[in-house]
């Protein structure tokens, strides 16, 4: 799967985009990414080029669900 470099004008616009990616993913290795998250980061999965994509993008998914966190409660 090759990564596409795109800019979105709202966070949750570029939280579906990366949450439609993970479902790629999950679907093609059947597992959860929190759970493959886990795995990868222990070492008990290989370094291809899929895992490291799919690790980087559960990566970003939880910067950009942080961040859209923190401005929900600073709007409360």
């Amino acid at each position: 799967m090759r990564k596409k470099t795109k800019q979105y004008d709202l966070p949750i616009d570029a939280l579906v985009a990366i949450i439609k990616r993970l479902i790629v993913f999950e679907n093609l290795y059947h597992l959860e990414s929190e759970e493959f998250f886990d795995k990868f980061n222990k070492g008990n999965l290989e370094d291809s080029i899929d895992f490291t994509e799919w690790s980087n993008d559960y990566q970003h998914f939880l910067a950009i669900r942080s961040e859209i966190e923190r401005q929900l409660r600073n709007v409360a």
